[in-house]
């Protein structure tokens, strides 16, 4: 494992800032780089904070899982799918299970698992740099395990759409379909956004956090287990199908995949 800092933490007035700093793999999420999320968040159940905000550095917020990297360290496509879903299921349910707040901010490029920690999110802030793309079926896959807080939070028409096509969208968009809270034209806007938010948040109780998130992740963790359990058997399934490996051939080489037909 990388002895890298990939995951920066600070704390002001009560709230964690935890920043993805691996811009030079679109802060994928490398075993590395969940290790050190995952202690992140771990550090949010001091008593001290009050919110945990979810950023990052470069053009990308998150790519989503890191392949790649769970091959080099000698895993087969099989498990290295399998370590994906299981480290996305892991850090949505992290996300969900806090009893604070958890707040993304996202001025950049969201895709695959940045889409699921986004809706795992409590609020969401985009930026005017920020792009939406689920574009998993154009790969021979679906948006198995992130569908579980997507579709929670998007509305069923945007869903039937943005699944299916793969069409990459402006935060104006995600904001009007539900993906995301806020969309924010400039940076200065986005700065005053946040603060308006950690602002409200720090005048709360700790006590009224707790109990008010419960309530608005309640249905989501209702079933849990079950739906991810489902979603991962899904996903592996796909990664091991032959479209999904013209996929992702036509991807890496550039190319399109043989079943595309568009114009």
């Amino acid at each position: 494992m990388t002895d890298d800092i990939l995951v920066r933490t600070a704390v002001d007035a009560s709230v964690l800032t935890v920043t993805l700093d691996s811009p030079a793999n679109r802060n994928a999420l490398s075993s590395a780089l969940v290790a050190q999320l995952q202690t992140a968040f771990d550090a949010a159940t001091d008593e001290e904070i009050r919110a945990v905000v979810l950023t990052h550095t470069g053009g990308t917020f998150c790519a989503g899982a890191d392949l790649g990297e769970a091959l080099k360290r000698g895993l087969s496509p099989e498990e290295a799918t399998a370590e994906g879903g299981r480290a996305m299921v892991g850090l949505i349910r992290t996300v969900l299970e806090l009893d604070k707040p958890v707040i993304v901010v996202a001025d950049g490029h969201v895709r695959a698992g940045g889409l699921g920690l986004v809706g795992a999110a409590d609020i969401a802030l985009a930026g005017p740099a920020a792009t939406f793309a689920l574009t998993e079926s154009r790969l021979g896959l679906a948006a198995s395990i992130i569908s579980i807080p997507l579709l929670a939070k998007m509305s069923a028409r945007a869903a039937g759409r943005y699944f299916l096509t793969g069409e990459k969208f402006g935060a104006d968009t995600a904001a009007g379909i539900g993906l995301v809270t806020a969309a924010c034209a400039t940076d200065d806007d986005l700065a005053a956004e946040l603060d308006s938010v950690l602002e409200g948040i720090r005048k709360a109780s700790p006590q009224g956090l707790s109990v008010s998130k419960k309530l608005t992740t309640a249905a989501l963790l209702d079933g849990f287990d079950v739906q991810a359990q489902a979603r991962a058997e899904e996903s592996m399934r796909l990664f091991a199908s032959d479209e999904a490996r013209e996929g992702m051939t036509a991807f890496l080489s550039k190319r399109r995949p043989e079943w595309d037909t568009s114009r």
